[in-house]
């Protein structure tokens, strides 16, 4: 069974920094691409960023330069280190992969940006 654990969310000030982790479990996660997503209240789930088996990286132009997504093969764990964080990054953020055609998703983390 695929489990996906993200921690590391919570409150921080307009500018601040967060790493969030995803604990991966039931993948041989370095094949896999993992992502990062996020939903704001009211708008749709939206991809925050990729990174590919080969340690590639795609990010939504919007975190550009602010978020860095990392991968950690040997201990099975995806991060994201989002710095100069800004009230629109307000969200709930999924850590994401896929194994063939099904999606799996963690349950979420709250990031609050307060300006």
């Amino acid at each position: 069974q695929v489990y996906l654990r993200e921690i590391g969310g919570g409150l921080v000030q307009s500018g601040g920094s967060l790493r969030l982790s995803c604990a991966a479990s039931g993948i041989a996660f370095k094949f896999h691409t993992m992502n990062w997503y996020r939903q704001a209240p009211g708008k749709q789930r939206d991809l925050v960023a990729r990174i590919f088996s080969n340690g590639t990286t795609n990010y939504k132009d919007s975190v550009k330069g602010r978020f860095i997504i990392s991968r950690d093969n040997a201990r099975n764990t995806l991060y994201l280190q989002m710095n100069s964080l800004k009230d629109e990054d307000t969200a709930v953020y999924y850590c994401n992969t896929n194994r063939g055609p099904s999606p799996y998703w963690g349950r979420g983390t709250q990031v609050t940006v307060s300006s």
